[in-house]
């Protein structure tokens, strides 16, 4: 039981000095990069929900008297 328990314990710590290498490789975007991309996000989905709100109410209209 206690070999279980030791080798369950090694690949642990061999797991998260892992990730620690992989985390090290990361290659973080610029916050100017973060911000425009944010921003072009967010007209894009303003965007659409506008489109879709209009198409919505031009149904209503059209079909409000079915």
């Amino acid at each position: 039981m206690n070999d279980n328990f030791e080798k369950t314990k090694q690949d642990i710590i061999s797991y998260f000095k892992g990730v620690r290498t992989e985390w090290g490789k990361i290659t973080w975007p610029e916050r100017h990069q973060v911000v425009v991309e944010t921003v072009f996000v967010l007209a894009i989905v303003f965007i659409f929900t506008a489109f879709i709100y209009v198409v919505d109410r031009i149904f209503i209209a059209l079909f409000a008297n079915f």
